[in-house]
């Protein structure tokens, strides 16, 4: 089948590159000439591991390319994707849908023939209808169907989630549409993949629902941390405990700084103002967002407990600066209130991330960037790992104790075993362990 994906971000580049994995032909369109130019270069805007070969080998058979001008390839395309950002509204928290609905005007004079056009981007319950209704006012006579298709794709992790998925959700009543989005999913079907049809406003609160409950459960292990400190409990010890109780599931059970990224935070927020604007408020999620918010700023206090109570004059080495692991992605990354708050109590910050400087440097200041964990461990007074990278999991902890003008860290990952710390001569501090 053929495929246009308008937005080449990290939902539309991963799925564009799947769609063309599977044996569909798919052209990627974006505004954005130089990110373009880089991509038919082979050069990635994110990263993800696996997607640079995967482009490159998909671009080598021909099935993929990309494109400034969408024309043709929506012109010719039996499905068209959207994929644009959905970012919250400054003020309001609501999703911002201006790119979706810029994208949709722009389809509408395009499509020709039978076109199912697909939301991929996360939107609010009824965007679906007012997609329909842009179209429908601008090409009467077209023939067409709006399908809501959410993405579940976790960064680091994208690829694998795409191609062998606990389930593909899709929203439409239109007979003809589940005929195109059975076949562009029909290659999952080697793995029994569950493709769930419901009617779209259905597909799209499930998105929302199922990010929210994630950001929940997420929440509620890290107050289960601060609850196990105050008590005298192992909180890793409890997450299995629990995790291992098959209605409650081992995921997401992993207590640490608070959620970031670029789904959680703006998710949960459209779907509490989507929730307040229908009269039926989510408070769990309300509440959820308020105590996440204040988690990642308390963990400065812990910082500052670990030296004594004051930062001024204190050099802070940083370990981990991206959300989570395997992605370059800063979006409302713990760091992003960690860092600031760091620097205003008047400490030196040297900080280290195997993929995510270039990002972070544009939105932090005061910062110094080192090449390496050992670089940004020198002369420090305390170690603070945010992020759990692989290359963090095993650091030299003698060299770290010679670089350092006092063996101390805060592993806000719980990376580390206390008793091992301990017996290297370290102060240690982490998440909900003694």
């Amino acid at each position: 089948m053929r495929v246009a994906m308008i937005g080449t971000g990290y939902v539309g580049l991963v799925s564009g590159a799947c769609f063309a994995d599977f044996g569909h032909v798919v052209c990627c369109v974006d505004k954005d000439p130089s990110k373009i130019d880089r991509l038919n270069q082979g050069q990635m805007p994110i990263f993800e591991p696996g997607l640079e070969d995967l482009v490159a080998n998909n671009v080598r058979s021909g099935r993929l390319s990309f494109a400034v001008d969408g024309a043709k390839a929506i012109a010719a395309a039996d499905a068209v994707f959207i994929a644009v950002g959905t970012p919250s509204r400054r003020g309001d928290g609501h999703a911002d849908l201006s790119y979706v609905y810029a994208a949709a005007e722009e389809i509408a004079d395009l499509i020709e023939g039978f076109t199912v056009i697909v939301t991929k981007s996360t939107v609010p319950v009824g965007t679906g209808d007012e997609i329909e209704r842009i179209i429908r006012a601008r090409r009467p006579e077209a023939e067409f169907a709006v399908v809501s298709n959410p993405e579940f794709l976790r960064e680091g992790a994208a690829i694998e989630d795409f191609k062998r998925p606990d389930r593909v959700v899709v929203g439409t009543e239109d007979e003809r549409a589940q005929v195109v989005m059975t076949e562009l999913y029909r290659p999952l079907s080697l793995n029994e993949t569950p493709i769930l049809f419901t009617a779209r406003r259905t597909s799209e609160l499930t998105k929302y629902a199922a990010n929210a409950f994630l950001a929940l459960k997420i929440t509620f292990i890290n107050e289960m941390a601060d609850l196990c400190e105050a008590v005298g409990a192992d909180v890793q010890q409890v997450a299995r405990g629990i995790g291992l109780d098959k209605r409650i599931g081992s995921k997401f059970l992993h207590a640490g700084p608070g959620y970031g990224g670029s789904c959680f935070p703006k998710d949960t927020l459209a779907l509490v103002r989507t929730a307040t604007d229908a009269g039926s408020p989510v408070r769990l999620v309300e509440t959820t967002v308020q105590v996440n918010d204040a988690r990642k700023k308390a963990m400065v206090d812990r910082v500052a407990l670990a030296l004594g109570g004051a930062l001024s004059g204190k050099t802070v080495a940083l370990l981990g600066l991206t959300f989570k692991p395997n992605t370059d992605d800063m979006r409302d990354s713990p760091a992003l209130d960690v860092i600031p708050a760091l620097v205003a109590g008047g400490a030196i910050v040297q900080a280290f991330d195997p993929e995510g400087m270039v990002e972070a440097a544009k939105l932090l200041d005061g910062v110094r960037f080192t090449d390496g964990p050992y670089e940004a461990i020198t002369g420090a007074d305390v170690v603070v790992i945010l992020t759990e990278w692989d290359q963090f999991r095993a650091l030299d902890l003698d060299r770290i104790k010679l670089l350092m003008r006092q063996p101390v860290m805060v592993d806000l990952r719980n990376v580390y075993r206390p008793i091992d710390m301990r017996s290297r001569g370290f102060r240690y501090s982490s998440i909900g362990r003694a």
